[in-house]
């Protein structure tokens, strides 16, 4: 089959690779229809070294139509269309029985780790090849898919079940946004712009978009209706957050995460200094929310971060929560609040490319260039 493998930093390819088979009998092999870039494969992009041996296959927000299932899978069938969540998890482990999903017991064999396992990020994650592909192997596949009820909805309107759409509601949740709050999201990529959304339907009374990339900020202000920060066109954004929110915002959600990239922070007291800028947004963060606020990580963090501002929020009282969407049960309650028009995710796709083009297709995401928001590939 063709698929979308990792060939070294900045560098990834179509290329041929073997099919998937049934190796447990639980597992069903789908077909994919469509499959999408996510902002935390950028990470792979630059850094996938980490993680990932070259020829490996990419990518985790696919859906599909099954082809073939192993004979312990109950509520699939050939010929079901359905959507595949980031998370791999078993379906019957503490975690995953209390809605905790992506620290599934059993889905990551990884002696070094002990956390749940992820497609597409490698032997680290799991070893499950990703959904940048013609065909993927689901494993624990009935706790691993959303069959989607009506047929006739097209795969723009529910691909982002499979990640996207429950990672920015869950940081939402998981921040405790309430009706009156002021909340700041960091980044107006597309986790960033679902958070704008969810917050505002959560009833924050301020919804604060930060960037540098004017087309998403635009969506913010035109599409979302929210306020909207240039970060490059303010000296100290950071306390230019802090003057505009009276003191702080309620909660800052982090859509960010490690950008792999050096660059000088701004010095606004003692605690920030130059560095590497893998942690630069929980600088800004722990200065913008204000005190006993909480900051919510959504980005992703791969390696650890040097000047992590723990003091800041120690002495702040602030409340720092973080981690990876527990995807799989959040599924059905967030495929109904799109049948009801409550939330639109398919209004962020800007590209819809043959995945044959996906080289090109992450250069345009990863350069932020062609008014790019959301890119969708068709194997």
């Amino acid at each position: 089959m063709r698929a979308v493998t990792f060939q070294g930093k900045e560098k990834i390819a179509v290329t041929t690779v073997p099919d998937p088979k049934i190796l447990e009998p639980t597992d069903a092999i789908i077909r994919v229809t469509s499959t999408a870039i996510c902002g935390s494969d950028l990470h792979l992009y630059h850094h996938g070294n980490l993680v990932l041996d070259d020829d490996y296959v990419i990518g985790h927000e696919p859906m599909g139509v099954v082809e073939e299932v192993g004979p312990d899978v109950k509520n699939l069938k050939v010929g079901d269309r359905i959507v595949v969540p980031f998370n791999v998890s078993c379906g019957h482990c503490h975690f995953c029985e209390n809605d905790m999903e992506s620290q599934c017991d059993n889905s990551n064999k990884n002696p070094e780790t002990d956390y749940g396992g992820l497609f597409g990020f490698g032997k680290l994650n799991g070893d499950y090849p990703g959904g940048q592909a013609e065909f993927l192997r689901v494993p624990y596949a009935d706790q691993n898919s959303f069959k989607i009820p009506d047929q006739s909805v097209p795969d723009e309107k529910v691909l982002f079940l499979s990640d996207i759409v429950p990672t920015a509601y869950w940081s939402v949740e998981h921040s405790g946004v309430k009706k009156g709050d002021t909340v700041i999201v960091l980044g107006s990529g597309p986790v960033g712009l679902l958070a704008q959304k969810f917050a505002k339907l959560k009833g924050a009374e301020r919804v604060i978009a930060v960037d540098c990339v004017p087309n998403r900020l635009e969506y913010s202000a035109k599409k979302i209706g929210v306020e909207t920060l240039n970060f490059e066109e303010v000296d100290l954004p950071s306390l230019a957050l802090k003057d505009m929110t009276n003191g702080g915002a309620d909660v800052v959600i982090d859509c960010v995460g490690m950008d792999g990239k050096e660059r000088k922070i701004e010095k606004v007291t003692n605690l920030i200094s130059a560095q590497r800028g893998t942690t630069s947004p929980l600088e800004m963060a722990s200065i913008a929310v204000k005190k006993f606020g909480t900051i919510m990580v959504t980005g992703v963090y791969l390696t650890p971060g040097s000047n992590f501002p723990i003091n800041n929020i120690f002495a702040r009282n602030i409340t720092l929560k973080t981690g990876q969407t527990p995807v799989p049960h959040l599924m059905p309650k967030l495929y109904d609040m799109i049948m009801k028009g409550d939330i639109d995710p398919s209004d962020i796709i800007t590209h819809v490319m043959p995945m044959e083009q996906a080289s090109t297709a992450y250069d345009l995401f990863d350069k932020k260039e062609d008014n790019n928001i959301k890119f969708v590939l068709k194997p």
